[in-house]
């Protein structure tokens, strides 16, 4: 939920269009910042009652280029420009316009919320092959899965060789004093 609702954000720039007071005095009488009141009342005269409520939205590269550029070329500040696309905060324009210059559009794409995973992504279930038969395997194919099975059977009997060498471990006694 919000800190201020809607009916207050109105009230406060209703105050602040009626009277001749600046955004500072206005923002004492609500006791609110008078950056808050300027964000406010910019938002309002561009989008009206509609831009005073709550919004939740994300944005992507391409809307996020286009706002920069807009922003480039009619020399408009950061808040200028949040104001003008309805842009609640401000201060990610400075952000995307800092990631924009270090990695280009793509630095732009909307990233992943929250801790990164420690544990990386399981990999992908491998598809199945269809057994195939001797028949249908080439000669290259069979010959070198000749030469493996002949290289594992060499491996088991050195295997059980070396077992039968080595005497059984010997049990130790508990000294006790």
């Amino acid at each position: 939920m919000s800190k201020h609702s809607r009916a207050f954000k109105q009230s406060v720039v209703e105050f602040y269009l009626r009277g001749n007071d600046g955004y500072g005095k206005v923002g004492a009488e609500f006791g609110i910042d008078h950056s808050t009141v300027l964000k406010w009342v910019a938002i309002y005269e561009a989008h009206g009652v509609a831009g005073l409520s709550k919004k939740f939205s994300s944005y992507d590269a391409e809307f996020k280029l286009s706002v920069l550029k807009r922003m480039w070329e009619d020399g408009l500040s950061c808040r200028q420009t949040a104001a003008l696309f309805n842009i609640r905060n401000a201060g990610c324009l400075s952000d995307w316009e800092r990631r924009y210059e270090i990695g280009g559009i793509d630095a732009l794409a909307p990233r992943r919320r929250g801790r990164p995973r420690t544990m990386p992504e399981p990999p992908l279930p491998k598809q199945p092959q269809a057994p195939q038969n001797d028949e249908t395997k080439s000669r290259a194919e069979l010959l070198a899965e000749l030469n493996y099975l002949r290289m594992e059977n060499a491996y088991l009997k050195k295997l059980e060789a070396l077992t039968r060498e080595q005497p059984a471990p010997r049990k130790r006694k508990s000294s006790r004093r």
